[in-house]
């Protein structure tokens, strides 16, 4: 379990800074510094520096962090270096195309097994993944060792897929359903929902338009 000291925004911007010192021993840098790490993350060197030091020491004073070092240990930390099985519940559009792009692209995070309850789906794969009927997944769960789970469902059936993972073993889900859902304590879940960060993009676009003149204010509710 991590340390509930460390702010959960913290864990979430290692990924970043794993990706980009991808990118740096790409281009064969061998050593960078916070700064250089601001420019490419958009945050700041003194952001990045309070994140790494929640984990350790990893740099040297005036000289910078050793790139390939760096980026083993920030996969230590989230226990990429012995990668991590996954599985995806729900082979629908969204969900194919999820586990089409993971297994392409991402390595660290293996998506082992895809489950539905559509028996016109159950049997074929997707990039040499097998869709499996939802009444093995405790099974292959604890076979594969698998604690991750991936949510791509419509939202009524989320909570009993949620239910279902947590029986299976699984420890942290990652929900793309607009379902809230009740998990135990222990469990880990992190929701995405695409329509809502669609919709907020709609604000950027909208810079400029006056405002309402017809919705209440708080004020005018007031009196």
């Amino acid at each position: 379990m991590r340390n509930p000291k460390i702010p959960e925004a913290a864990i979430k911007r290692l990924p970043v800074y794993l990706r980009i010192l991808g990118d740096l021993m790409v281009e064969e840098v061998e050593i960078v510094s916070s700064a250089d790490l601001a420019g490419r993350t958009g945050f700041s060197p003194e952001q990045i520096r309070k994140d790494l030091a929640y984990f350790g020491a990893f740099g040297t004073r005036g000289v910078g962090y050793d790139t390939e070092i760096l980026s083993r240990r920030i996969k230590r930390i989230l226990g990429l270096h012995k990668g991590v099985n996954a599985v995806l519940v729900g082979a629908g559009n969204l969900g194919t195309a999820l586990a089409r792009y993971s297994l392409a692209k991402h390595k660290d995070v293996r998506i082992v097994a895809i489950f539905d309850n559509d028996w016109d789906k159950i049997g074929k794969e997707i990039q040499g993944v097998e869709i499996q009927p939802l009444g093995d997944i405790c099974t292959k769960c604890h076979d594969l060792n698998v604690r991750i789970g991936i949510i791509t469902v419509p939202a009524p059936e989320a909570q009993a897929v949620a239910d279902v993972l947590v029986r299976a073993g699984i420890e942290a889900i990652l929900n793309f359903s607009p379902s809230k859902l009740k998990v135990p304590p222990g469990v880990y879940v992190q929701n995405i929902d695409l329509t809502i960060e669609l919709q907020s993009l709609a604000y950027y676009t909208s810079v400029g338009i006056e405002p309402d003149l017809d919705v209440d204010t708080d004020e005018d509710a007031d009196k």
